[in-house]
């Protein structure tokens, strides 16, 4: 049957409650539904998973059969559990409770158990290599494709997280590749293995074991074969014609036209062994025959298709035990690595109830890798190059805005700030800050950019995490850009939307007229410093605690006034709406006295190449107009532009070029006419 196409993964309300406590559900692991579990500590424990997205086989109804399998860390099933189904027996015959009790068998068991539904069949079924799963009588057909789903998706987990290796496409046999080979040509190149156990080796076996004298012909014949095993994969069309007669291919062709994604493997045993026992049934998994890979367990059943060997074949091989035993390459096994086939010896030790001894003979076998091939998995695009074509519409945006602002600021910023409608365009420009960079784009910059980029210079790794968010990434750029031409302003002034909320929110209040709150010169230096004192403690931490990092970061209300829109828990929003409260009567203050964002900028402009605000001799002595009227308190005494607090609010430039309010340039116009008066 066709696999089915993959489904969504349920997501964490659906799962959790199905988790039996104290285990609880953790972080989720990957894009196919597995979850960490989680102890009553909260340590990893093992993995949580559905089976339906990793092993969509489809059952009777055409629809998988999804159940959800918790795992340890060994390997060791902790529960399976049925979420959902829609197979008809069960639907309407019946009882459902049959299906989910029979999902209880899996716990206890390893994924390195040879999992299989069904009996034991003979008197050599207590010691069988197989762990049997009772099946629902009439419903065998649901519960074996449940089973193999279970199993194939369990597998999956563990070779990629157990074992650190991740599993790629199956191979599978290469229709179109043709080679003529003759019976010699497959053992001469190894393509079929042979095993040989003689009489003296398999008592050898049992020495010193309860059953060492209860095989008599081993002891009679000591030099005669006990196992004369032939093994061979039929998959590839080519290696089947040299071994099976033309009938034999042709139902073999027939049978693989229906199990499209089942490998067939032809085993024969020439000897006295048999490898069956006498109760065996076909379709089943023989009992004293399992398989593995990689430490993992490959399951094989009977194929109940007819052997009929080609004549060339030697006689020996004609007079064997014939099986082909098929396994579904789904659930992981790759017919082109090693794998090894195991039998197992049984023996018999009293007639009344006897007790049953074994040991296990093993064969490694492998085919050449020319006979398949492999579909190439489509090689994913890096997550940074899928970041950035989901973004490219708003990155193209974001680029004619940043270009065209720093064009104005760069080439034009004097005729801005002398416009007469200069107000509004600021207003106009942050409102667009704060709704398509900020709430649209999230592209609110944060202290936590700076301290993973020093987490990582410090502990080694890759800077690729920055790569993930381009949007925030060309507003990072253009800010560095910024540092140089104009020191912190550009991206505190003008790209920061929780500075441009709390701009909104003063303008509110001057609006409302209530009375604005300014610190003295003295406690304004004074408070300047405590957003360096906030960014040496986040310093502190990352040296000494920074599992505690996550929550000293909330000091910055960005995350919920931007990022969540205000969506969080009641504590963090009133934190936000305090700061932009207080920023109605004391102006910025956040982003003055308190960001440790805004201390970052501050350094980080120490890099500016050039005094870009013009001053005139009398700039402080004695004018102290720019000085009075500079709301972020950036100008000294002395008439000098402190840069590292200057915001970018052209206020100063606006004053310095006008001649109607520029106390120096409205004396000199005055000094001209009183000299033109006296002329």
């Amino acid at each position: 049957m066709a696999v089915s196409a993959m489904s969504e993964p349920l997501g964490r309300d659906v799962l959790e409650p199905y988790i039996v406590p104290p285990m609880s559900l953790g972080e989720r692991l990957n894009d196919e539904g597995v979850w960490q579990l989680l102890n009553s500590g909260g340590a990893e424990a093992g993995y949580v998973f559905e089976t339906e997205p990793m092993a969509p086989l489809p059952g009777f109804s055409g629809a998988a059969i999804n159940m959800l399998v918790v795992l340890d860390l060994e390997g060791r099933f902790l529960d399976v559990q049925l979420i959902s189904h829609n197979e008809p027996i069960f639907v309407s015959g019946l009882p459902e409770k049959l299906f989910l009790d029979f999902f209880q068998q899996y716990r206890g068991h390893s994924i390195s158990d040879s999992l299989v539904v069904g009996s034991p069949y003979g008197d050599g079924g207590d010691g069988s290599a197989l762990v049997y799963l009772d099946g629902v009588t009439k419903g065998t057909a649901s519960v074996r494709i449940a089973h193999e789903s279970v199993l194939a998706a369990t597998l999956k987990v563990a070779r990629e997280k157990m074992n650190g290796v991740a599993t790629g496409p199956p191979a599978f046999p290469n229709i179109d590749h043709k080679e003529d080979l003759s019976w010699d040509d497959l053992v001469t190149q190894g393509i079929v293995t042979r095993k040989i156990v003689t009489n003296a080796e398999i008592d050898a076996l049992f020495d010193d074991t309860l059953w060492e004298d209860d095989d008599p012909d081993a002891r009679a014949y000591p030099d005669e074969n006990y196992l004369d095993l032939w093994v061979v994969d039929l998959g590839p069309p080519s290696i089947a014609r040299a071994v099976l007669s033309e009938d034999g291919y042709a139902e073999l062709k027939d049978f693989m036209e229906i199990s499209t994604t089942d490998e067939p493997v032809l085993v024969v045993e020439t000897a006295r062994h048999g490898l069956l026992t006498e109760d065996f049934v076909r379709n089943t998994a023989p009992d004293l025959i399992s398989a593995e890979q990689s430490g993992f367990p490959i399951a094989f059943r009977d194929s109940d298709i007819f052997v009929e060997l080609n004549a060339d074949l030697p006689e020996a091989l004609h007079d064997g035990t014939a099986l082909i035993l098929r396994t579904d390459r789904r659930l992981g096994f790759d017919p082109t690595a090693e794998w090894i086939l195991s039998i197992k010896a049984l023996r018999e030790h009293g007639s009344f109830q006897p007790e049953i001894g074994s040991a296990s003979l093993e064969l490694t076998h492998v085919t050449p890798a020319r006979f398949f091939s492999r579909i190439e998995p489509v090689k994913p695009a890096p997550p940074w190059l899928d970041a950035l074509r989901n973004r490219q519409t708003d990155l193209i945006i974001l680029a004619v805005f940043l270009a065209g602002l720093v064009a104005v600021l760069g080439l034009q910023l004097n005729r801005l700030a002398g416009h007469r409608h200069f107000t509004p365009i600021r207003l106009v420009i942050l409102a667009f800050v704060l709704g398509f960079v900020g709430w649209w784009g999230q592209g609110q910059l944060s202290i936590a950019t700076p301290l993973a980029v020093a987490r990582t210079a410090l502990e080694g790794g890759s800077y690729a995490f920055l790569l993930y968010d381009p949007f925030s990434l060309a507003v990072w750029a253009i800010t560095l850009v910024g540092f140089v031409l104009w020191g912190r302003g550009l991206f505190c002034g003008w790209l920061c939307p929780f500075g441009a909320l709390q701009e909104f929110a003063h303008h509110i209040g001057r609006v409302l007229r209530l009375p604005q709150i300014e610190p003295s010169a003295a406690w304004d230096d004074r408070l300047k410093w405590v957003k360096y004192l906030v960014l040496a403690g986040m310093i502190a931490l990352l040296f000494t605690a920074p599992a505690r990092l996550d929550k000293a970061i909330e000091v910055e209300p960005f995350k919920t006034a931007i990022t969540t829109f205000f969506i969080r828990e009641w504590y963090y929003v009133a934190y936000a709406v305090g700061l932009l409260l207080s920023s109605m009567v004391l102006f910025k203050g956040f982003c003055r006295y308190v960001c440790p964002l805004g201390a970052v900028m501050a350094i980080g402009g120490l890099v500016r190449g050039r005094n870009w605000i013009e001053r005139r001799a009398e700039c402080g002595s004695p004018c102290q107009l720019c000085k009075v009227k500079c709301s972020y308190g950036a100008i000294k005494q002395t008439g000098e532009i402190q840069y590292s607090e200057c915001f970018q609010c052209l206020d100063c430039i606006t004053i310095h070029d006008d001649s109607e309010k520029c106390v120096p340039l409205i004396l000199a116009a005055k000094g001209r006419k009183i000299g033109m008066a006296a002329e």
